[in-house]
């Protein structure tokens, strides 16, 4: 892969470039909280296979309306103390009050976690229902935001979305929206995910033209069931291009080529992005190692594990 950079021109126009530098790839990848033995398994035994590649962070989320609060904080606790990786847990507005917030996030603090993702958070009935801020909480991202800097020094990711969020008038709606929670204090922006390089570039150049210049994190999705796939991206506004579809028609039952099918496109969408000089991937892995491991080979990072061992 060749490398490549970035220049930010006062325009706001963006070039990139060919350079010399050698590779400086981030990655970090994002699990959900296990609720039974054997999931609690797999989970553990994920994270160790992805610990050898150094990752920046390890994601926990948090269930909609707060379903999963709980199982999510003891996974993130035991996280602090059993990974050389630090974790960063998911919290939102929806459901709690701002002193019940502001008591999660000074626990949080006070157990050694440090980073937090910072979202809205989805209407408790689901993604397409309307939603309604909490009369006492926090009411948007970048209040959610706002009020955990003034707690403590917490690194704060927020959210992205380059085909814009669902509730998102027109762009220039999403692109303030995304400006509002960077001015509130968030060091680096987590995208949805989406199934072409240029979703994530014309996003990108979107997001410099109007003066934001935190890290643009493309989320990438590990989903090989395109059953589902299909159906998050329903909710989530995210357009599912006909090859793709075709690529996995009549494979409902044959899970061997589904995986294969998903590691080589994400592969080939993480060299096409590489290749526009993105050196940052975050990876929804679905509490799977296999499709997330192969990515990041892709991206040259079992070299890490050499060199480290």
């Amino acid at each position: 892969m060749k490398t490549q950079t970035e220049t930010v021109h006062a325009s706001g126009s963006v070039t990139r470039t060919a350079g010399h530098k050698p590779d400086d790839i981030h990655v970090s990848f994002e699990f959900f909280p296990p609720k039974n033995a054997r999931m609690e398994n797999q989970f553990w035994a994920s994270i160790r296979r992805l610990e050898p590649l150094n990752p920046d962070f390890f994601s926990v989320t948090y269930g909609a309306g707060g379903a999963t609060r709980e199982r999510t904080r003891r996974t993130v606790t035991r996280m602090v103390s059993e990974s050389r990786v630090a974790p960063a847990v998911h919290l939102t507005c929806v459901g709690v009050d701002k002193p019940g917030i502001d008591d999660m996030a000074r626990d949080y603090w006070n157990e050694g976690v440090k980073h937090i993702i910072a979202l809205r958070g989805d209407p408790p009935g689901g993604m397409g229902e309307d939603y309604t801020p909490h009369p006492d909480g926090y009411a948007y991202g970048s209040d959610l935001v706002a009020g955990l800097k003034s707690i403590a020094d917490f690194e704060i990711s927020v959210s992205a979305y380059p085909e814009r969020h669902p509730e998102s008038a027109d762009w220039q709606v999403e692109i303030d929206n995304l400006k509002r929670k960077v001015d509130a204090g968030a060091a680096r922006a987590i995208t949805q995910f989406f199934l072409t390089g240029d979703t994530f570039l014309k996003f990108e150049d979107r997001v410099r033209a109007a003066g934001i210049h935190i890290p643009i994190v493309p989320g990438l999705m590990l989903q090989p069931d395109y059953r589902r796939l299909k159906c998050m991206a329903r909710m989530c506004g995210v357009h599912v291009p006909e090859w793709y579809a075709d690529l996995f028609d009549g494979l409902d039952n044959d899970e061997d080529t589904r995986l294969s099918l998903t590691s080589s496109v994400v592969s080939e969408l993480i060299a096409e992005l590489h290749d526009e000089g993105v050196r940052h991937f975050h990876f929804y892995t679905l509490n799977r190692a296999e499709l997330a491991y192969a990515a990041s080979r892709v991206l040259g990072l079992h070299h890490c594990i050499q060199d480290n061992a």
